[in-house]
């Protein structure tokens, strides 16, 4: 785990205890600080709890279901408080580390820590105030509203092809306080949301990349500005003279790079390249690297073909600027749309239906799908995955291709949108 002593004898609140919240709260134990944390899952206090016991030191974890009724708890040494932050007075606290989750538009937190003129962090945030303490290292930061994992893990496969210690984190894989110190010369790739970026305040990248901006998460912006705003803070930490990374679109041979087909893959390789070039990584290297990325689950991933019928997850698409791309990539499409919508309308989407050849809706904006998509191409009300999934396959002829791109999220049927892409695939392995 990456620890500091520049925590060492501090104290911090940390509100939300999933994987970031976990994290946050294990190397700040290890470095030395006092927490008080509190989730309102009664497991994920419990597992902070035990994170204030260090065999050797005398410390005893807290048994499961010892007294967390009350507004607070410690026992014996352990620097692990469990409390809700709500009943707390903040002054004199260091920081107030806030899951990403927690909407600060809508949560009280914000204003109590305000008042108690404590900052309001991420564990980006304390990533950023550790960096002084580890060896020599660079940061690529990577924000948009589509692509960031993508690219992402792009930039992490091309350093780790080149032989560049590198390690990915923020808003994709394990938090990055969790993963082991880079050795000197090491680079840390960080996928970055908005949410991650309202809770940062000196995170200095070498490299900072903006891929897109189009309109999203508008329940916790004011509006678009307010969330182009959050966006920008990447290139407002940075110092002068770092290299600073805009999408464009330079037309680029794609065609070697068997994981990356589609315009917004494009743009994600075109991104990563300048990235990796401002890095000072040699061209071979690079090609290397785009041509034997591998992708990632439930992004424009192939996950069968049969009878010459290509079936791909695209269950990450969660909008329609997002999906418009995948529709895109293929000549003849049978789309599976449909979840819980974001927007009203098709969006970008409107000018590749002439790809599409059939489309199939599912879930609560089924209806809406079906209605704004008459007329223009071929429609069926399928309303459950499975279901679309059988009858996009029988209808698909040899050279086409069964795209699950929803435009939508997943949580009216799903739990997330990588369930979503699980059933989509269990469906197509099933096919017989």
């Amino acid at each position: 785990m990456i620890t500091s002593p520049v925590f060492r004898g501090r104290r911090y609140a940390v509100l939300g205890l999933a994987r970031s919240g976990i994290a946050s709260v294990e190397a700040l134990v290890a470095s030395g600080a006092q927490v008080t944390a509190w989730d309102n899952r009664e497991e994920a206090r419990e597992a902070a709890a035990s994170l204030g016991s260090h065999p050797g030191e005398g410390r005893d974890p807290l048994p499961p279901g010892s007294g967390f009724m009350g507004p607070g708890l410690r026992r014996g040494d352990s620097p692990v408080t469990i409390a809700d932050l709500m009943s707390l007075d903040l002054a004199g606290y260091d920081g107030v580390v806030v899951s990403p989750g927690v909407p600060l538009n809508r949560h009280p937190i914000g204003a109590q820590a305000g008042a108690a003129g404590v900052p309001v962090i991420g564990d980006i945030e304390l990533f950023a105030q550790a960096r002084p303490s580890l060896p020599p290292h660079r940061v690529v930061g990577i924000t948009g509203t589509n692509g960031k994992s993508t690219t992402t893990a792009l930039v992490h496969h091309i350093l780790a092809t080149a032989g560049v210690p590198t390690a990915m984190g923020g808003n994709i894989g394990l938090p990055i306080l969790g993963q082991d110190p880079l050795p000197e010369g090491g680079v840390y790739v960080l996928e970055l949301s908005s949410y991650q970026l309202d809770l940062t305040h000196s995170l200095d990248c070498e490299v900072a990349v903006l891929l897109n901006i189009t309109p999203d998460h508008l329940d916790r912006y004011a509006d678009f500005n307010a969330y182009a705003a959050s966006k920008r803070r990447l290139f407002d930490m940075q110092s002068p003279g770092r290299a600073a990374i805009v999408g464009d679109d330079v037309a680029i041979d794609q065609s070697g790079w068997p994981a990356l087909q589609g315009p917004h893959n494009a743009q994600n390789a075109r991104a990563a390249i300048a990235a990796c070039e401002a890095l000072g990584l040699a061209a071979g290297d690079i090609a290397e690297g785009l041509a034997t990325y591998p992708g990632l689950p439930h992004r424009m991933e192939r996950v069968r073909e049969m009878d010459g019928i290509l079936f791909v997850n695209d269950s990450k698409a969660t909008n329609p600027d997002s999906t418009a791309p995948a529709l895109a990539a293929f000549p003849s499409v049978h789309w599976i749309v449909g979840g819980l919508a974001k927007t009203k309308g098709l969006g970008p989407c409107a000018d590749q239906l002439g790809h599409v050849r059939a489309a199939y809706t599912i879930g609560e904006a089924g209806p809406m799908f079906a209605r704004l998509l008459e007329g223009k191409v071929p429609v069926r009300e399928s309303e459950l995955l499975v279901t679309a999934v059988k009858d996009a396959s029988a209808a698909a002829a040899p050279g086409e291709v069964v795209l699950l791109s929803p435009a939508c999220a997943s949580f009216d049927q799903f739990r997330d949108y990588e369930a979503r892409g699980d059933a989509f695939r269990a469906a197509v392995e099933a096919l017989a």
